[in-house]
Formats: C-alpha cells, structure tokens, sequence
C-alpha cells in the first residue's frame, strides 16, 4: 500500500500529544480535518492506531509498533525535500530560555558567516525543542543541553559552544546586594528564585546542590521584565543571569559578580545526528557552517576558557568540554 505522508503526521503528531486539540494545534488544521486523517490512516491499514474514550487518547498496540516506523518514514520524506529544495532554505535554529537572551551569542557568531541564512525558531525548553527536532520542525538547537529523561535525546548529538559567566541577581534591599563581589557559598541564606517552574530549569537545580542552596522558588514564566520585579520585590531572594546578558533598566535590582569559584553557563548547539553530514563533498551542510562560526568565534572571545581552579560548571558540562 502506499502510505500517505499527511496522515502518518497526523498520527505521529496526536501519538505524541496523546490530545487531539493539541495536535491539531500544532499541524495547525482542525479537529475534525485531523481525526479524518487518521481514520482514513486506520482503514487502509485495516487496525485501529488509537483508542479514544472519557479518559483522553492512548496507543493501541498496532499503535505502538507502528509509531517510530511512521517517524522513520516522515524523516526520509524531509530528507528527500530537502534534497531538492533544501539549499535555498533557511537553517531553522531553535532558541530556547529566552529569559537568558541566547540570541546574542548565536548572533555574534553568524555576523562571522557571511552567506549562512538562518531562521531563529522559539522554543520553550530543552524537552520541547529536542523533540520538535525530532519532527524535523526545526534544523538545529541553541540553549543548554542536559539529560532527558526516558531517551529523550535518542537521535540527537550536540557540541559546547560557549561558556558564560553568571552574576547573582538581587533585589538592591537584599543584605549582600552592596558586594562588588560574591561567592557562591554566601548565598546560602537566601532563597534562589528561578524564572520558570523549578523543574524546568537544571543549571539552576546542580547550582543549588553544589553550593547547598536548600529554599528555592518557582517563577510563571512571564518575561524577564516581569522577573526582574518579582526579585526586586523581594529582598530574601537572589536568581542568576548571565554576566554578559543587557538587562532592562531596573532600578530596584541590580547584578553581582560570583568568584571562588565562578558559575559558567554552557551553551550548546544541537541537532538531529542525521543532519549534520555534508550534502556533497567539499560542500558543508548548514549545521557545519554554522558550527564553524562557533567555533571562529570561540576561539576570538576565548568563549571555551575554563579554569577548573577558579570556575564551576556542572559534571556534564565538564565532561563534554573536556572529551
């Protein structure tokens, strides 16, 4: 039988959603036009894929057996598009934590890559990103990679790009907001505000444990304006931003250099292992350019110095800038 593209994302989409509003959503059709997609899917298979009742939409075992076939299948369908049409298309990089303005590191190393297209892609966090790179809805990633829970990130490879200092964030009452510098340690006594949920943000998580920072806060996540005056707000509580990021004028808030030892922030790039390679010999694929850029850049603001007598990274950023 011939299978229908449409129809396998359709499927893919509402497997992955496991809500069929959501993936309509997403495909950006109505409900209706994607139940029919999938119904029409259903019969020239001749198995149900998806049971639907009052409790939501789950796998049927068909379902299950057939899911990673159908993305394989989608997987070679953008392949061969794009070895037609890929060229004259934009690199989509998916810019993820917002809050920590990635986009003026993959700015500043693109200026480096005269020709190098890019279309800059929001995302909401590292989950969400890896697996809409895993649909081929964006080309590549920019943020701060770490483990992902069940496998998340099967299919996916990622290079270091930078470390980044980061500065305490303070309200101007806090009692240590005077410093011209701190150390991690003297924060104990405050409580660490983070900008999102607590379970979202990991860099913020191995901070606390490594300098014992037990009382932390979760945030919703409503832009960096509006977490700047929550912190303001509040004089018993500190966050961490990155020293080189352009803060908004704030007057009730101010930053703070850490040493002994500095926080770095690890900024990454990453994208799907089946889209690095080069199209042609002698011709690098859009990942390749842009990694270069990076790595250009790197080496002219020194971005990878690390001095582990003198700075802190989590294990795994460690691991990975040192293999």
């Amino acid at each position: 039988m011939d299978l229908d593209l449409g129809q396998a994302r359709a499927f893919t989409t509402t497997a992955e959603e496991l809500h069929f509003g959501r993936a309509a959503t997403r495909l950006g059709i109505s409900q209706q036009a994607l139940s029919k997609r999938i119904a029409r899917l259903e019969t020239a298979l001749g198995v149900r894929l998806l049971d639907r009742d009052a409790r939501g939409v789950s796998l049927t075992g068909a379902g299950s057996r057939f899911l990673e076939p159908a993305r394989q299948l989608l997987v070679q369908g953008e392949r061969a598009v794009a070895a037609v049409l890929g060229a004259g298309r934009p690199l989509r990089v998916d810019v993820w934590g917002h809050l920590y303005a990635p986009m003026r590191t993959l700015a500043q190393a693109v200026e480096a890559a005269p020709g190098l297209e890019l279309e800059p892609v929001p995302g909401r966090d590292l989950p969400s990103v890896a697996a809409a790179l895993l649909r081929g809805e964006s080309d590549a990633g920019f943020g701060r990679v770490h483990a992902l829970p069940d496998g998340g990130g099967a299919g996916l490879t990622h290079r270091l790009v930078r470390l980044e200092p980061v500065d305490a964030l303070l309200s101007v009452d806090h009692p240590l907001a005077g410093r011209d510098a701190l150390s991690p340690a003297e924060l104990r006594g405050s409580v660490l505000r983070y900008p999102a949920a607590v379970d979202r943000l990991d860099f913020l998580t191995r901070f606390a444990a490594r300098f014992g920072i037990t009382d932390r806060v979760g945030s919703t996540n409503l832009g960096l304006e509006h977490f700047l005056d929550q912190v303001g707000a509040d004089p018993g509580c500190f966050s961490l931003v990155p020293a080189d990021s352009p803060l908004p004028d704030r007057p009730g808030v101010r930053t703070v250099p850490l040493a002994g030892p500095t926080p770095l922030y690890a900024w990454s790039l990453l994208w799907r292992t089946d889209r690095g390679a080069a199209r042609s010999p002698g011709h690098d694929s859009p990942v390749e350019q842009l990694l270069r850029a990076f790595t250009e850049e790197a080496a002219r603001s020194r971005w990878l110095e690390y001095d582990p007598a003198r700075d802190w990274l989590p294990d795994a950023d460690e691991a990975a800038l040192l293999r």
